[in-house]
């Protein structure tokens, strides 16, 4: 009886550890249940959360460094652009950074906006730290370490609120990001704690990696391990991937790229996993190569550009793009970032560096303040092994986790859309 008494008591405390993160409605349903379709495909109107057709926006821009000298081969950045979604009356601001690799104003962000400002936020959208934008205009050193990059997003922030703080009466500040953009969002409200020109009141992490180098990692692998003839035949393959899909496009008529028609084509082309899961973690290195090419151009080269190259708007950039897309993350923090921070800090070690720029070394933090809340799903392609659980135990019941989604895919799907606005008006969903 007593051996049955304690089973009984370990059952339920697994289960209540199981049920700490706030639970997904029982109503919640995803169309995609493999994880890399989840992850790509966008969802069919028939599944998405209702969304205003026009919202009222302004794009400004902002200038961090006035007196930067910009490459001529940048000759078309001209500051970093931002925009503004506002209310015609007060209410809380959120600020909004992209995911890796991604403007201000790409499709998922403009969706988020409206389903922000449809629950009655402004919103003052800012471009990922990772995008070559950035680089150029706003950042202070090598991009990729997340403390880095959190104090160059908050310098962007004070100026982006400084441009348009006529234009909108605030009553609280907000700060919100998905995937790398959750990710930067942990670090840039640390900032702010510490400076104190928000005082973010809620901030929510969409899909963030736990540990930036491991889901970059996780996702470059999906690239090696799933191109046709290993990376010896990425040429071939890439050349392939790129004519089918002009192909597709010219097929998808007036209404060019959308939900519905993505769905369609995917349905007649019926490609593999394996496929799906090299064209996720093209995506993710093409990103890092455009990341790693500017802070290369913008630091005077050495890395992929050689030293004293001068690169005009008319230079070819193949040869360098081609080396850029065989260069891993992992390849750039092991043989660039690491080494430069560990000159400023000498006795810096690799392991040192990777934990202190991950949630890992802000759990205290993360689970000590309430104004944090996170979304994720269960099949997420970014997390490994137990960052789901690791999660589940840092945020407890300020976490939603869905079962289903993919890295991003379930966004805009009502139950989702719902718990990132309750969270960021302070209900509980």
């Amino acid at each position: 009886m007593k051996r049955l008494l304690a089973l009984a008591l370990l059952l339920v405390s697994l289960l209540a550890a199981r049920s700490a993160a706030a639970a997904p409605p029982q109503s919640y349903f995803y169309p995609f249940v493999n994880p890399y379709e989840a992850t790509v495909m966008e969802l069919p109107k028939q599944f998405e959360v209702r969304l205003p057709e026009q919202v009222p926006v302004e794009e400004f821009v902002v200038r961090p460094f006035p007196k930067r000298d910009i490459p001529e081969v940048f000759w078309y950045e001209k500051g970093l652009p931002c925009s503004l979604v506002y209310q015609d009356r007060k209410a809380p601001l959120v600020f909004l950074v992209a995911g890796s690799g991604s403007r201000f104003d790409v499709p998922r962000m403009l969706k988020l906006q409206k389903v922000l400002y449809q629950a009655g936020f402004h919103v003052i959208s800012i471009t990922s730290p990772t995008h070559m934008d950035f680089v150029v205009n706003a950042a202070s050193g090598l991009p990729g370490i997340a403390s880095e990059d959190a104090r160059d997003l908050y310098r962007v922030m004070e100026l982006a609120y400084q441009k348009v703080r006529h234009r909108v009466d605030v009553s609280d500040f907000l700060l919100a990001g998905y995937s790398l953009g959750g990710f930067d969002a942990a670090f840039v409200a640390r900032q702010d704690d510490q400076e104190h020109r928000f005082n973010f009141k809620r901030v929510l992490m969409i899909n963030p990696p736990v540990c930036l180098y491991d889901s970059v990692s996780a996702l470059d692998r999906l690239l090696v391990e799933n191109v046709p003839g290993g990376m010896d035949n990425f040429d071939n393959w890439f050349r392939g991937v790129f004519s089918e899909t002009m192909h597709l496009a010219e097929s998808w008529g007036p209404g060019g790229l959308s939900g519905e028609s993505m769905y369609r084509t995917y349905k007649r082309m019926q490609p593999s996993e394996s496929n799906l899961a090299a064209l996720i973690g093209l995506t993710a290195r093409m990103n890092a190569a455009d990341m790693i090419f500017t802070a290369d151009v913008m630091n005077g080269g050495g890395y992929i550009v050689p030293k004293n190259v001068r690169l005009t708007s008319t230079t070819s950039l193949t040869r360098y793009a081609i080396v850029a897309y065989k260069t891993s993350f992992a390849d750039y923090f092991d043989q660039w970032l690491f080494p430069h921070y560990q000159k400023q800090e000498p006795g810096l070690t690799r392991e040192a560096l990777l934990q202190r720029e991950s949630l890992r070394g802000m759990e205290a933090y993360l689970k000590s303040s309430k104004k944090f809340g996170l979304i994720h799903n269960e099949d997420d392609i970014i997390l490994v092994p137990g960052d789901i659980e690791y999660l589940q135990r840092v945020f407890g019941d300020r976490a939603w986790i869905f079962p289903s989604g993919g890295h991003m895919g379930n966004m805009f799907q009502p139950d989702v859309a719902s718990a990132i606005t309750g969270f960021l008006k302070g209900k509980e969903e």
